[in-house]
């Protein structure tokens, strides 16, 4: 993979007045306009962000160029957007890939077709034959599952099997056949008597395998068997099948335009393309606005066209932009209900599930099936728009006007805008997609509205048409942010430095949802992207809080007031936080099987204290000063030599005498006696302090090892990152000696590879957050710029296209784990030691 040389920051350019075709925005809006280029910020990621809003509403794309892959959500699932500019007649594809959904054989639940036959008593041999009879099998409607969803039949015993029964007219028409199949536990799946597929463990989302052609040579014309046996092995159950048919490729017309660039910005993602004799400039921007909370959480993006002639001709041109239904699925099997209307003078196409299970679903890789997905036009702009059941290129321009409502799966919104003749002088079309949730999340069994709606008396459409309106406004705030995040990054560590923060910005904000809680408070909550879907997890807090506290510390408080107010409630009663509040997105109580006691009450205070330093003032820590009193006092006491536990490295195992978490306990504990003295409580803070400097000495001690400090107290001949120091340089705590600093950054600049600085001692691969934490105890900016290096190399060559992952090998730069994480904003940590210390 190649690695482009970054352009350089362009600056003081001069912004034109908008002279506006069309007002607004949020909706298609026509408009002739000069932008500004701005400046280059980074034009290689391992992926790139689209539409990026909270978890559920989040497209990417996997591939450097636009055209050459479907566009997808985080987690890897086709969330389809297409755009074509047809120049004189003549057709080129600027984004994403044709994506054909699979046809249905044999239907999945959900379908009126999905009926079969079932029991939970082990049938006679010969089952799985199609002469069988079941006659005396109940007959139900899959899934087959104990979990608490609509339209399933429940399953609570160890063992089921299913018959499916269907017909086939035409077995010759079939080209590539897939079994379709979500198993909860263990599986095998028979097609007229012969098995064609075992499965262990679980697959919560379809898993398409391949049947082929000798099982498929087993389908008959007229009646044929699917038959099934499960085995819940504990916990949740659950079975479905289905048959698709992959046709035969579909021959496009037109051909992929060329992108000559693309230039990621913390708000924004910015693509040039040439489309025959016109050029075309695409901008995504999801108005993530840190500083702004009401524009940040309001579930709208902006996709704007500007194309112009390259040659001094004019020429005729058209641009089609189509979003899938399935942005509003879990999965693509699932039956949408997709309409158009008018309302606030804006055309709006609007797409749901015909289920609607509000909050039934929790988990890691799941997307939202609730709620509506938006795509809005003014009425001015004259756009054609309707509802397709295929991609299929050579129709997409023929959108029939009078489909004003389609139910089925794999739904295409399209929108079709005649630009007619386009010359040298620009011509510009702005639309806009939103998500409506109805209710985010739940939060101790109580249902929670978005943000935007937080009395439940907002609509849409009126949010929609506030968001046109404010549209230039906006786009000059996003541009203002986009310049300071990335002046603030290079002016702390330096050019490469800045475009790993740059990469971070929008993944970071985004892997949250803004609420507020019932008792009037800020709740910021993460999910656990990609690691277990754990909802506001304090150990994935804790490494993205430098991007909230150095530039707005209220949302870092809505990321801490859930887990205060859950022991502050009586309802983890435990000396020490809770891991997190549940699986995303149903907050209700830890679900995580295992404490982290020393990482998770370290991480509250040291936080709490950050939170103080960025006020000036103590008065968050003062509402919680009792919680806050009872895990310092844990800390103090089980703090220095931990126990064997987990860490927030817990991919790593357990692990006893941990000298880095042992160095997050004493910085917490002089954390706590920096808040004591903050809030005048003298005696308090002369003790915990006074502790705090007494453990460290011992600490160092303790884990010397000669040139560098152990990873555990016990093991010498080891060593690790030492990150949590950090915040003793931050907090100016001068806890650690300086040789302490001193001899572990030197030690770390002989321990890097390729694409950075291992973790520890134990494996090659590494945290990207935690290295930048590591490289910010450098006092020397070139110890600094060496240890980010390898970073920046990782961000831009790592040959693993998915949404930038923080846990990677070092050695070739491959994704270990993990992606999409919030943990990301961690990389802003350079940034918030600039803040506090100006140094």
């Amino acid at each position: 993979m190649v690695n482009k040389q970054p352009n350089k920051m362009l600056h003081n350019m001069n912004i034109k007045q908008y002279q506006c075709i069309i007002a607004g925005l949020i909706c298609l809006q026509l408009f002739i306009t000069c932008i500004p280029n701005g400046f280059s910020q980074q034009d290689k990621a391992p992926a790139y962000p689209l539409i990026t809003h909270d978890p559920y509403f989040s497209v990417w794309s996997f591939s450097d160029e636009l055209n050459s892959s479907v566009t997808k959500h985080w987690t890897g699932s086709n969330q389809s957007l297409v755009g074509i500019l047809k120049v004189d007649g003549v057709d080129y594809r600027f984004l994403g890939d044709e994506d054909v959904p699979l046809e249905v054989v044999l239907p999945s639940g959900g379908s009126p077709q999905s009926t079969s036959r079932y029991t939970f008593t082990e049938p006679a041999k010969g089952w799985q034959n199609a002469g069988f009879s079941d006659e005396g099998w109940k007959t139900g409607e899959s899934p087959y599952t104990n979990r608490e969803i609509q339209n399933r039949t429940p399953w609570t015993t160890r063992d089921i099997w299913v018959r499916k029964t269907f017909e086939m007219k035409n077995v010759k028409d079939l080209n590539k056949l897939f079994l379709r199949i979500k198993n909860d536990d263990n599986v095998e799946v028979y097609l007229n008597g012969s098995l064609i597929f075992t499965g262990d463990c679980c697959n919560s989302k379809f898993k398409n395998v391949p049947i082929g052609d000798a099982v498929k040579n087993k389908l008959v014309k007229g009646k044929n068997v699917l038959a099934l046996h499960c085995t819940d092995t504990g916990g949740e159950s659950l079975l479905d099948a289905a048959i698709g048919n992959m046709p035969a490729a579909l021959k496009a017309n037109g051909q992929k335009a060329r992108q000559k660039s693309v230039e990621v910005r913390p708000t924004q993602t910015i693509y040039q393309f040439e489309c025959g004799s016109v050029g075309l400039t695409l901008t995504f921007t999801s108005p993530l606005l840190i500083n702004d909370l009401d524009i940040m959480a309001r579930p709208v993006s902006y996709v704007n066209f500007k194309v112009q002639s390259n040659d001094g001709k004019t020429h005729n041109a058209q641009l089609y932009f189509g979003a899938s239904a399935n942005i509003s699925t879990d999965t693509d099997d699932q039956i949408v209900s997709a309409n158009k209307y008018t309302a606030n003078g804006l055309n709006i196409l609007k797409a749901g599930t015909v289920e609607q299970p509000m909050l039934q679903k929790r988990g890691d890789d799941v997307r939202i099936d609730w709620g509506y997905m938006y795509v809005a036009v003014p009425q001015s702009a004259k756009a054609i728009q309707g509802i397709s059941s295929v991609d299929k290129p050579s129709d997409l321009f023929k959108v029939n006007p009078a489909m004003d409502k389609k139910q089925g799966r794999n739904l295409m919104l399209s929108t079709v805008i005649k630009l007619e003749k386009v010359d040298n002088q620009s011509k510009e079309v702005t639309l806009a997609l939103g998500y409506d949730d109805i209710y985010s999340l739940q939060y101790f069994k109580q249902n929670i509205r978005p943000w935007w709606n937080k009395k439940g008396t907002e609509s849409f459409e009126n949010m929609l048409d506030k968001a046109v309106r404010e549209y230039p406004e906006i786009i000059k705030k996003c541009e203002s942010l986009d310049k300071q995040l990335y002046a603030d990054a290079k002016n702390a560590g330096g050019d490469k430095y800045a475009k790993l923060c740059v990469l971070a910005y929008r993944q970071s904000v985004s892997a949250h949802k803004l609420v507020e809680s019932p008792q009037g408070d800020i709740l910021f909550l993460s999910k656990e992207n990609f690691s277990n879907g754990s909802i506001n997890t304090v150990d994935v807090t804790y490494p993205s809080a430098p991007l909230f506290l150095a530039y707005n510390p209220d949302l870092l408080k809505g990321m801490l007031n859930g887990i205060f107010y859950y022991s502050e409630s009586g309802k983890w009663a435990k000396p020490f936080p809770s891991h997190d509040l549940g699986t995303y997105p149903l907050a209700n109580g830890q679900t995580y099987g295992e404490d982290m006691p020393v990482e998770e009450a370290g991480n509250m205070i040291i936080l709490t204290t950050a939170i103080a330093k960025c006020e000036g003032n103590a008065l968050y820590a003062d509402r919680h000063w009792n919680v806050l009193s009872t895990w310092a006092d844990y800390l103090l006491e089980k703090g220095l030599d931990p126990e064997n536990q987990l860490c927030t490295d817990d991919f790593a195992g357990h692990q006893a005498h941990n000298t880095n978490l042992s160095v997050k306990a004493i910085v917490a504990i002089a954390g706590y006696g920096e808040l004591a003295k903050m809030l005048g409580k003298t005696v308090i803070a002369e003790k915990y302090i006074a502790a705090a400097k007494e453990m460290a000495a011992k600490w160092e001690s303790m884990a010397d090892a000669g040139d560098h400090y152990a990873l555990t107290f016990d093991k010498k001949d080891t060593w690790s990152q030492k990150y949590n120091m950090v915040w003793d340089k931050i907090f100016k705590l001068n806890l650690f000696s300086a040789n302490v600093y001193q001899k572990e950054v030197k030690y770390y600049l002989g321990k890097q590879n390729l694409f950075g600085l291992p973790l520890d001692s134990r494996e090659g691969y590494t945290k990207s957050d935690w290295v930048t934490w590591t490289a910010t105890l450098a006092t020397a900016p070139g110890d600094f710029e060496a240890i980010i290096a390898p970073m920046y190399k990782y961000a831009s060559e790592t040959p693993t296209k998915v949404p930038l992952s923080d846990w990677h090998e070092t050695k070739d730069g491959k994704q270990r784990g993990f992606q999409a994480r919030s943990v990301v904003g961690g990389y802003f940590i350079k940034v918030l030691d600039k803040k506090f210390n100006n140094n």
